[in-house]
């Protein structure tokens, strides 16, 4: 399928949902389809930092809306802790996304199967919901730049604060990053706990305070 490039089409994608640091961001995009497509837009995580940083820019430029959700660690884990696993989680935060935005089409990326027909009728819009909706349809790719853009600068500020204390890098915040496991790991050797913004209920987070404490 291909995207309407005929007047305003929506796009929802996010960023952070494997990451043991920092927040899960979800970004929808309201823009015209001819516009948004000549902006040559791919995946996010198929450009550079600087390509994503410039395209940012161009993307809030040509966007009629933006909307973005930042979910961060502390309000994730009390949402686990509360019997949501992190598909209901990204789910609903897709749902509200989706209730700002005005498109008559709106395209979402991701591995939502559990958008149900009776979630779906629930819109006055079509929803398009395809597995690497990013990499086809350029308001999603759109959507997936602005999420990644929004969640790397908040590792950034995160790094600001925590790096100082313990001079080491944090890394991307993701437990497949060296530098992530060796900074967790630091942490806990010199002050018995998990750093701050760090997802608690994440598997990997108890087994560090069990190796080190």
């Amino acid at each position: 399928m291909k995207m309407s490039t005929k007047g305003t089409v929506g796009g929802i994608d996010e960023a952070g949902r494997g990451p043991i640091f920092g927040p899960m961001v979800v970004a929808g995009v309201l823009a015209d389809g001819e516009k948004i497509s000549k902006l040559g837009l791919r995946d996010s995580k198929k450009c550079t930092k600087t390509r994503r940083e410039r395209l940012f820019g161009e993307i809030w430029e040509v966007a009629s809306c933006i909307e973005v959700m930042k979910i961060d660690a502390k309000r994730i884990d009390e949402l686990r802790n509360n019997g949501k696993n992190l598909n209901v989680i990204e789910k609903e935060c897709f749902c509200e996304i989706i209730k700002r935005l005005d498109g008559e089409v709106v395209y979402i990326d991701g591995l939502v199967g559990d958008f149900s027909s009776k979630i779906k009728s629930s819109f006055d819009k079509q929803l398009i919901i395809e597995f690497k909706a990013d990499e086809k349809y350029p308001i999603v790719s759109a959507a997936s730049i602005i999420a990644k853009v929004e969640r790397d600068r908040e590792v950034e500020r995160i790094a600001e604060e925590l790096e100082k204390k313990i001079d080491l890098p944090l890394g991307s915040g993701y437990p497949s990053d060296r530098r992530t496991i060796d900074f967790i790991e630091e942490w806990v050797k010199r002050y018995r706990s998990l750093p701050p913004h760090v997802r608690r209920s994440w598997k990997p987070a108890g087994r560090f305070l069990n190796e080190r404490i």
